[in-house]
């Protein structure tokens, strides 16, 4: 490539970009790019360490550019002096366990890999032994690559798979909970692997646990996700693994994103447990050991604050991105008010006592503990969740050519005004991103929040109700002040109004 724009590579924390043409796209993300992401790691990770020789781990999924993007990474990691442990086909988690867990000795690791996004897209996600790199790593990151001054030498590069050790783990952390070398013995368990890489979850954990797990979707890798996008969060992923749970009278379905840093579960029943049921399950059982605070993003419900409430738990609604969440998670403690768990809804779940680390797998493993124990279902935990009667979101787009990360501040500014001289409607006292809505009974009967989005020019705007017809009477409101703004795109609303 003639001319790289490093920074439009930046996604939050990971670079991102097109590595196939294989929907029509530009490639933005090559070997080539990776290769030189590969010498700016070394040289970025030299000068962290003060250290000279060093030594990194390269993870992939199954998406169909994860050997172009492995084979420049590994070139540009060895002729910078680095040797390079090639892990092939693994989980997101993985990568980073391999640092703690392992005799690999590595200095840090690197997962190629794109998350959920489609099968032409790719990417790089970072980790030295103290977590995943954040933003600001990532634009210094971005600088040594743009710089260009790398480091020389020759490296070596070897090939050891870490999921079978990985596997072993999470199996024997579930056989020591549960006093049994096979504590799932006569449970039904349905995986989804949706193509990505969890396939493994079903081969290597359940079975040596005791699972029957016949029936199960889509365990092999294929990067072209041919039956459904690996995502916990969409609908026609859902629904295969809720027709597979029935069709084999299964105990639980299982389901994966394409890294398996995400999950949600389906119960015996075919009902989903993801988003606001996934966080209530995974509190119920957290508070059985000892009561915290578990900090979710900000388009939670407010039936969840009250479950959690209701246990005796506090529900700090934070930022979207799982990154933040985290860090959220990671300061509370730091500063004395025990935290267990950070998580999205969709689907990033990290536990403190795992290293703060966002890992499905080891999010389903918890979860598999609750099974072997609960004789009367895990739904069972959470039947007095309150839910919404209606809940929707909606993505306005800011329209082509504009600046869109500038107008947040007038939106928002806008909102809290029209708020606050409107009967029936006020500003939540707790928010930290966007503006979140408090609609009273009569006005809507629920919440809204107004924020931008972290990567993309949309501004999604999230509405739950208690009642029946409730989204009707909050939309107009918001309508009002939105559909000012001649850079917005206000039309969807307009087919919510009356």
């Amino acid at each position: 490539m003639s001319t790289i724009d490093f920074k439009k590579l930046k996604s939050g924390t990971d670079i991102r970009g097109v590595a196939s043409n294989c929907l029509g796209g530009k490639i933005t993300l090559d070997g080539e790019i990776a290769e030189i992401f590969a010498k700016a790691f070394v040289k970025w990770l030299s000068v962290k360490l003060n250290k000279t020789k060093l030594k990194i781990a390269v993870g992939c999924d199954s998406r169909i550019t994860a050997k172009e993007l492995s084979d420049g990474f590994c070139k540009g990691a060895t002729e910078s002096g680095c040797d390079v442990v090639c892990a092939g086909l693994s989980s997101t988690p993985s990568m980073f366990i391999l640092l703690k867990q392992s005799d690999f000795n590595c200095d840090a690791s690197v997962m190629i890999t794109a998350s959920h996004l489609p099968a032409d897209r790719n990417g790089l996600k970072f980790f030295i032994p103290s977590g995943g790199l954040g933003a600001k790593d990532i634009d210094e990151l971005i600088f040594v690559a743009e710089k260009g001054d790398f480091l020389s030498g020759h490296g070596e590069v070897t090939y050891r798979s870490f999921m079978d050790e990985y596997s072993a783990i999470l199996a024997a952390y579930v056989r020591s909970n549960c006093d049994s070398e096979r504590p799932l013995e006569g449970k039904k368990i349905i995986v989804d692997a949706g193509n990505g890489a969890g396939g493994f979850f079903a081969e290597k954990v359940l079975k040596p646990l005791g699972a029957d797990t016949s029936g199960s979707l889509f365990l092999e890798p294929d990067g072209t996700f041919p039956n459904h996008i690996p995502n916990p969060e969409d609908g026609k992923a859902i629904a295969f693994l809720k027709e597979a749970v029935l069709k084999n009278n299964a105990d639980l379905g299982v389901i994966f994103d394409t890294d398996v840093d995400r999950a949600a579960i389906v119960d015996s029943r075919g009902n989903e447990i993801n988003r606001n049921r996934l966080i209530a399950l995974l509190s119920a059982m957290l508070f059985k050991e000892r009561t915290g605070t578990i900090v979710t993003d900000s388009v939670t419900s407010d039936g969840l604050t009250e479950f959690i409430e209701s246990r005796g738990g506090k529900h700090c609604r934070y930022k979207r991105g799982y990154k933040n969440v985290i860090d959220k998670c990671i300061s509370l403690n730091e500063q004395g008010e025990y935290s267990p768990l950070a998580i999205e809804t969709s689907g990033h779940a990290a536990f403190k006592e795992n290293y703060y680390l966002d890992d499905g797998a080891y999010l389903i493993t918890r979860i598999l503990i609750l099974v072997a124990k609960q004789t009367n279902g895990i739904t069972e935990l959470i039947k007095d969740l309150k839910e919404p009667a209606e809940a929707v979101e909606i993505r306005l787009a800011f329209k082509e050519g504009v600046d869109f990360r500038s107008k947040g501040e007038e939106i928002f500014s806008s909102i809290i005004s029209e708020a606050e001289k409107t009967r029936g409607v006020s500003v939540a006292k707790e928010n930290y991103e966007g503006v979140r809505l408090c609609f009273d009974r009569g006005f809507g009967d629920g919440w809204s929040l107004v924020r931008m989005s972290l990567h993309d020019p949309i501004l999604p705007i999230n509405i739950e109700s208690d009642i029946q017809g409730g989204i009707a009477k909050i939309i107009p409101f918001i309508y009002s002040v939105l559909s000012r703004f001649e850079y917005l795109d206000a039309g969807k609303l307009e087919n919510y109004l009356g």
